[in-house]
């Protein structure tokens, strides 16, 4: 069992950054790929980036690419996603996930558990 609780959210400018953290409980963390989904109002949960349990592999969606980047502290059982040069687009609730196999485009249905999401809002 993973318990995953995100922060970071909040209100930004476009163009600046943010870091979201997602804070994992259950000892088994390190066995998981860890990633990031949003969602935007009206519109269906899209996969963000992706990690493996090693840290060796990350993946991206083409839209944030180049602007996001993923990482990971087994020892502190946090993942993390750090977001420069937002865009009004990137406005979405941001959820955490867990997921058995890292892939380079996760589904809602290759996840394991997932976060309670975190408000990220981007201003013009």
């Amino acid at each position: 069992q993973v318990q995953l609780v995100e922060s970071g959210g909040g209100l930004v400018q476009s163009g600046g950054s943010l870091r979201l953290s997602c804070a994992a409980s259950g000892r088994t963390f390190s066995r998981y790929a860890m990633g990031w989904f949003r969602q935007a109002p009206g519109l269906e949960r899209e996969f963000v980036a992706a990690i493996s349990w090693s840290t060796i592999s990350t993946y991206y969606a083409d839209s944030v690419k180049g602007r996001f980047t993923i990482s990971r502290d087994n020892v502190k059982n946090t993942v993390y996603l750090q977001m420069n040069s937002l865009k009004p687009e990137d406005t979405a609730v941001y959820y955490c996930a867990a997921a058995g196999v890292v892939a380079s485009s996760w589904s809602v249905y290759d996840i394991n558990y997932w976060g309670k999401g975190t408000l990220v809002t981007v201003s013009s």
